[in-house]
């Protein structure tokens, strides 16, 4: 059965939430490689990641759904070579709800932005008839997801799919300290994109 650092079982950990923290060698090595104009967001990479009101697998798993959401190959490999080296298969929920609410809250935040926008009443009382049944299926949990999910309508600057997703994490009691870490590191990936863009 898998232990981290010969602790408990990796499913109780999991079941835990991870109180621990989970070292991220990878992604370290890819944030050094920041020129020296965005040593802030270096700095900031490390501390969004180890916040006091998300546990280490929500917080990478946040950040792994952003690193999907602005489809950067990099930051994608680096979370996941860390989580995996972390946690073994007990990483696969994880990966897996990153990849689907990456790309759910890609055709999603495109389609409920233009309703918004367009604010007409004709559009908005026509169906959607985009299949997301994977967000009522969570791998993880239902908060997890929706903290990625969360994550990822801010980097599209979404705002019916940010109240949309906020108010669904306070009704299940997920704090408002948790949802603005969530955000926190959209930012941050978001500009780690800039920086570790080739040319």
């Amino acid at each position: 059965m898998a232990t981290i650092h010969g602790k408990a079982p990796l499913h109780l950990l999991l079941k835990e939430k991870i109180t621990m923290s989970i070292p991220t060698p990878t992604l370290d090595n890819l944030c050094e490689a920041l020129p020296d104009e965005l040593k802030d967001i270096r700095l900031n990479a490390s501390s969004v990641l180890t916040g006091e009101n998300l546990q280490a697998t929500q917080s990478l798993g946040i950040a792994l759904s952003c690193g999907y959401f602005v489809k950067s190959d990099d930051i994608v490999l680096a979370i996941k070579t860390d989580l995996r080296e972390a946690l073994g298969e007990g990483s696969d929920p994880i990966i897996s709800d990153a990849i689907a609410a990456g790309g759910i809250m890609a055709m999603n935040t495109v389609y409920y932005r233009f309703r918004h926008m367009i604010g007409k009443e004709s559009y908005s009382a026509r169906p959607a008839r985009l299949r997301m049944n994977r967000m009522n299926q969570p791998a993880t949990s239902k908060a997890d997801f929706e903290l990625m999910s969360l994550a990822c309508a801010a980097l599209a600057g979404c705002e019916m799919c940010l109240k949309s997703h906020e108010s669904s994490l306070l009704q299940l009691n997920v704090s408002e300290d948790a949802c603005h870490d969530a955000i926190r590191i959209a930012a941050v990936v978001s500009a780690l994109t800039v920086g570790i863009m080739k040319g």
